[in-house]
């Protein structure tokens, strides 16, 4: 994490000289850092895999029709296919032909007076056009006799009904859900275009940290922030890697050197604050990084670094709390990973407070809640109060972060805004 985590957020802005004014000043707001991430997404292509492996992958073709769906007309119901012109003529019995099921040959009768017995989804002849249930016929003897009015067609799902020959069954761009590998399967799409995933690391910082294995020291805690992370990308089908680097200069710019040529992505927590350990933004200035800011106006997460190499390689450095991780990732990251993917139909959610707030800083706060709904079916959020950004006990019983503006310290219940979920219960 760093010791630099520790620094006093209120000093800042009580503070009055002028280098606490130029850091205040060097601080963007949430949109100028969305906009600059988004700036940055990447298509990383496509492959092709076998459709028992894209459960949850991102679909980068159209699926469509290999053949009229259904392919032939069939009966939704069992029980008897007549002619319906013989029941216009008064017709009511009929002799029971052949019994055909689903899967076999159509098969056709020769005279008015016949019926075939027919099973529901069977392949149903052009010569019958009229099905009628076994809970509506008697049958004596090789005869059906039907008890009901009908109506000519009843009982038939039609050729083509569905969807024709080459028309789009499922759209691009969107997660692959197991309706969809069963669509896939049903045309025959073996092997399925798919987006290819950015390769990604996730490397932890700080002395203090020791692995979830570990008894820790009085002075020390145990790492989460890594496998949180992780975790969250598993969502996506991406497989990250992770790392964890003690707080020394040369250690932390070797590995950065290594990383950022084999990963696309170099997902950080620690090292980014002002303390004396905090060795992130200088090694990432001296193997030519780019910063592309550093600091947001808003509160967890205010250090947050963001910056690419010229291959276009990123590096998004989160504060080393685990809240401040656990907002970012949601509120830029999974964005970015979205437009990247192109995945689609992922629009902004809302919901209305329940309950005042007060801020006592001009930053955008992003605020732990429980998610409910009203009576009018809208979405609702309780905020609950936590002890800031290294409290992550409640991350677990809340399900999202509402966006507070910019602009207000006060906010009052039944005002709507922006949520980002993390929870989906």
């Amino acid at each position: 994490m760093g010791s630099g985590t520790t620094k006093s957020y209120s000093f800042v802005y009580s503070s009055v000289n002028g280098y606490n004014r130029r850091i205040i000043m060097e601080m963007i707001t949430v949109q100028q850092a969305e906009n600059i991430i988004l700036s940055q997404a990447k298509d990383f292509g496509k492959e092709q895999i076998s459709y028992e492996n894209t459960l949850g992958r991102v679909l980068a073709e159209d699926l469509t029709a290999d053949r009229d769906l259904p392919p032939f007309d069939r009966p939704t119901v069992d029980g008897i296919a007549i002619r319906y012109s013989a029941y216009e003529k008064g017709i009511r019995s009929f002799t029971i032909k052949a019994i055909q099921s689903a899967g076999e040959p159509s098969l056709p009768i020769d005279s008015e007076t016949e019926c075939i017995e027919i099973m529901t989804g069977a392949a149903l002849d052009h010569s019958v056009d009229t099905v009628i249930r076994y809970e509506d016929i008697s049958i004596n003897n090789g005869i059906a006799s039907i008890l009901i009015e009908i109506k000519k067609g009843q009982n038939i799902h039609l050729k083509g009904r569905d969807k024709k020959r080459g028309e789009i069954l499922v759209k691009a761009n969107q997660f692959i859900t197991p309706a969809i590998v069963g669509i896939a399967s049903s045309i025959g799409k073996t092997s399925v275009s798919v987006k290819k995933l950015p390769k990604i690391v996730i490397i932890s910082t700080g002395d203090e940290m020791v692995s979830a294995e570990s008894v820790p020291s009085p002075y020390q805690l145990r790492r989460s922030n890594g496998i949180t992370i992780q975790s969250v990308l598993k969502k996506y089908r991406i497989e990250a890697d992770t790392l964890h680097i003690n707080d020394d200069y040369e250690e932390i710019k070797k590995a950065l050197s290594r990383c950022i040529h084999e990963y696309d992505v170099l997902l950080m927590s620690g090292g980014v604050s002002m303390g004396k350990f905090d060795y992130l933004p200088q090694a990432c200035e001296e193997l030519g990084i780019e910063k592309l800011f550093h600091k947001i106006k808003q509160r967890p997460g205010k250090p947050f670094w963001f910056g690419k190499n010229q291959d276009h390689k990123l590096v998004f450095a989160f504060p080393g709390n685990p809240v401040s991780v656990f907002m970012c990732l949601h509120r830029y990251f999974i964005p970015w990973l979205e437009k990247s993917l192109e995945i689609s139909g992922n629009s902004p959610q809302f919901a209305v407070l329940q309950n005042d707030i007060e801020v006592p800083f001009p930053l955008q706060y992003f605020v732990q809640v429980k998610l409910g709904s009203n009576q009018l079916g809208q979405l609702t959020a309780e905020s609950v109060n936590t002890n800031g950004s290294g409290d992550f006990s409640h991350l677990a019983d809340t399900d999202a972060f509402m966006e507070l503006p910019l602009e207000q310290q006060s906010f009052k219940k039944g005002e709507v805004y922006k949520i980002w979920k993390y929870n989906d219960k």
